[in-house]
């Protein structure tokens, strides 16, 4: 288990605590009536989508030896209202990389802990 908190600063402005000493400041755009101060709780959730696509399938190249280099992924949110709708997850992958080492990164993209969360039902108490 590991605890985080959220603390408002001011008006939509938090700073929110991660156990492990990590601090993040978030925060709401001027549209929406926040400072700005920060990215908001749903861009967040895009970038961890973004990171934890990255990692995941450098964790995996590592183990199999493949070298990336250098790995790029864009996350697009598309909005219903204040709410997500959509996630489309792009992966930049080297040229250098054969089909069968794509199609294999390709699927184990699917496979990291924030894109299985956001795909099935979590309890949240």
């Amino acid at each position: 288990m590991v605890k985080v908190v959220a603390k408002r600063r001011s008006g939509y402005t938090h700073d929110v605590e991660i156990e492990g000493g990590h601090s993040l400041v978030f925060d709401e755009p001027r549209d929406d009536g926040g400072a700005d101060e920060g990215p908001s709780p749903v861009r967040v959730l895009g970038a961890s989508l973004a990171a934890c696509t990255a990692i995941t399938i450098e964790m995996y190249a590592e183990r199999k030896g493949w070298d990336l280099g250098t790995v790029e992924v864009e996350v697009e949110i598309e909005y219903d209202g204040p709410a997500p709708k959509s996630f489309t997850v792009r992966l930049g992958l080297p040229d250098r990389l054969d089909d069968e080492q794509r199609k294999r990164l390709l699927i184990v993209a699917g496979k990291c802990p924030v894109h299985k969360s956001l795909s099935v039902p979590v309890t949240i108490v």
